[in-house]
């Protein structure tokens, strides 16, 4: 069988198996995205790169036998790399700018939680960070994500508690910072 590019697809449009793909999973890898990034712009971001990708190389394996796995880790691996670049490109804004910007001392606490618990999602492995977006953003039970990941629901079970438990020991970090 002759490798498979998207180029190469024939049919009355060539294109058309990728706009399907596009269609039927965006949603997925964007909210993934969003979940991980927890920006809207780096999750069209992530959207964006992933699908770019696939347009210029030739069809994996893995997204021909299953394309909704493949695409959502994609999401989450493309998701990580983001959030750590961010880290360490990011200047850290003073206590004074982010007053200004923030407005109010509950949108500044509210935005900082949410700058701890992204640095702290960071500091996961990526399968970690697999089982949290599909238990807590996809709403997936530990059963349906034991079956989707090949594994046993107590493994997904230890594996959300210990995450629970290492972002909450990240985000006690003294002075609230990682």
């Amino acid at each position: 069988m002759p490798n498979l590019t998207l180029a190469t697809v024939t049919r009355e449009n060539p294109y058309q198996e990728f706009d399907d793909l596009f269609r039927q999973h965006y949603r997925l890898i964007y909210r993934t995205a969003f979940a991980v990034t927890g920006r809207s712009e780096d999750a069209e971001d992530v959207l964006q790169t992933i699908f770019v990708r696939l347009l210029g190389q030739e069809f994996p394996p893995d997204l021909e036998k299953n394309p909704r796995a493949y695409l959502y880790r994609a999401a989450v691996n493309a998701s990580l790399n983001t959030l750590r670049s961010r880290r360490r490109h990011t200047q850290i804004l003073d206590a004074g700018e982010i007053a200004s910007v923030a407005g109010t001392a509950k949108a500044e606490s509210d935005d900082e939680i949410q700058k701890q618990l992204l640095h702290a999602i960071g500091e996961l492995n990526t399968r970690a960070v697999e089982i949290l977006v599909l238990r807590y953003v996809h709403n997936y039970s530990d059963a349906e994500i034991a079956k989707m990941l090949g594994t046993t629901r107590g493994t997904i079970a230890v594996s959300l508690f210990r995450s629970r438990a290492r972002i909450k020991k990240l985000m006690r970090a003294p002075g609230g910072t990682l």
